[in-house]
């Protein structure tokens, strides 16, 4: 059967995207976007210009260099609320509702911030931290719905997928300068601005001080972690396997046999920091979205992709197998040094949600002693010592003790639910969104994805929003 259509060749059924209509005297309406009519240029229902998106993408380390990568997110959706709200009639999908809920949640978790989790230390609960996630959500929320209310010529969907590829050809440089110069790094202009008083926070400091690496000991020695154009290496990792599929999408599936080449020669060079950021979850990340492409393309019976997909595999395992960087992958497995951490914080995220399963915590906590010691602080012989917090392995393990069970079951729920709706979208953009999608909840296990992961992944699945919003107009038409 055709995509989008029974055996029997009728329409699947499905709920069309919703208009909602921003009320002048208290009262909104919610229409089906078909019975819409465009409006004319210079209304206040005009439609959006795409500027926003290429001030933050095209020109991404610009934001870096300045030390505004945690921040430019909130920023960038300024714009884009103010000229939504200008729109008055905004689109959502279906299932928007959940996310709406999530929020909420979210911010009622503020009620719980005084109060002490399992495993923690007393007052621990910062409002910071929680104002700044809640601000991020909204952030990524925003870049949804504008992205999903721009229409195919302001902002064609090949276009938005190269966008995102510009910035996965520019991680993949910023990887590979890592490695080479990994003590890089520089004071930025906001950094200069801030008073001394923040920038001496370890947390402060990393937002707004740009750097080439992370240097760390992970394998018995100093190892030069990539990070640049981001904040740290798990969320260069995320990032980098999250925009090489739009790389994928943009210029592979879509683009000329050059293209192709050209792709091709990229991904053998981001396999050089991928290798060196001796980042795990982002390893098995790319071997879960290999399989899932296959998984895809063998549904679609082109057996001939599948086949060169296939042997592309084969001879990049053994030109890897026989290079410098099999050491590093097998040093890597031989020492998990994170691992005992990890495990303690992840049973203290379970602990605290069961203790407080609706509205959890409403943040992180820092954990009392460490898994090596009952002492707070660090030493030369306890490297493992120290306040850990609590949330800080992962989204899952943060939204447990930040929000509960109820509030993780609505976060994943929204997601889960998108899967399910765009199931049937057989196109390059539907295979790459809900790719994306699907890599957010794995990473969740390791990473924590406020700000630029979620961003990323919001606006992947607005790419999937809309991509379904042209098939379901093919089949009307």
């Amino acid at each position: 059967a055709p995509p989008g259509r029974s055996p029997s060749g009728r329409p699947r059924p499905g709920r069309p995207a919703m208009i909602v209509d921003l009320p002048r005297e208290g009262r909104t309406s919610a229409r089906p976007l078909s019975s819409v009519p465009e409006p004319a240029a210079g209304t206040p229902g005009r439609p959006l210009p795409a500027w926003p998106l290429y001030a933050l993408f095209a020109i991404y380390p610009v934001w870096w260099a300045l030390g505004m990568t945690s921040i430019i997110w909130a920023l960038a959706a300024a714009p884009m609320a103010w000229l939504l709200m200008r729109k008055r009639r905004i689109q959502v999908p279906p299932g928007f509702g959940i996310w709406v809920l999530f929020l909420v949640w979210a911010v009622a978790g503020a009620a719980s911030l005084g109060l002490v989790a399992p495993g923690t230390m007393p007052n621990s609960g910062g409002f910071l931290g929680f104002a700044q996630r809640i601000v991020l959500y909204t952030a990524a929320t925003v870049m949804f719905l504008y992205i999903g209310n721009l229409t195919e010529e302001r902002m064609p969907l090949r276009r938005l997928a190269r966008l995102l590829g510009l910035l996965g050809i520019m991680t993949v440089i910023g990887g590979v300068a890592g490695i080479l110069f990994p003590e890089v790094s520089f004071v930025s202009p906001v950094e200069m601005l801030l008073p001394k008083s923040m920038t001496s926070s370890k947390w402060v400091e990393d937002m707004v001080h740009p750097g080439l690496a992370q240097v760390q000991d992970v394998v018995g020695a100093s190892n030069a972690r990539p990070k640049a154009p981001f904040e740290y290496t798990n969320i260069w990792g995320n990032n980098l396997v999250v925009l090489m599929v739009w790389v994928f999408v943009g210029w592979w599936a879509t683009g000329s046999r050059g293209a192709k080449w050209a792709v091709a020669l990229l991904a053998v060079v981001a396999a050089i920091p991928t290798v060196y950021s001796l980042n795990r979850a982002m390893w098995l990340g790319i071997v879960i979205a290999v399989l899932y492409v296959a998984f895809r393309l063998m549904l679609q019976g082109r057996l001939f992709v599948l086949g060169v997909l296939a042997l592309g595999l084969i001879v990049g395992m053994l030109v890897f197998a026989l290079s410098p960087l099999s050491t590093m992958v097998k040093a890597r497995a031989e020492n998990g040094h994170s691992d005992n951490i990890r495990s303690t914080l992840a049973l203290r995220s379970v602990e605290a949600a069961a203790s407080s399963p609706v509205l959890g915590y409403g943040s992180g906590r820092a954990l009392r002693g460490s898994p090596s010691s009952i002492a707070i602080g660090r030493t030369p012989t306890c490297e493992q010592c120290g306040n850990s917090t609590v949330g800080s392995t992962g989204q899952l393990w943060l939204l447990l003790i930040s929000n509960g069970f109820v509030g993780t079951a609505l976060f994943f729920g929204f997601f889960l639910h998108s899967l399910w709706r765009y199931r049937h979208d057989r196109t390059a953009y539907g295979i790459g969104g809900s790719l994306v999608v699907l890599l957010s909840f794995w990473f969740s296990t390791a990473y924590t994805s406020a700000g630029s992961p979620l961003s990323l992944t919001f606006v992947s699945l607005a790419l999937l929003w809309r991509s379904d919003q042209a098939r379901r107009q093919r089949e009307i038409g």
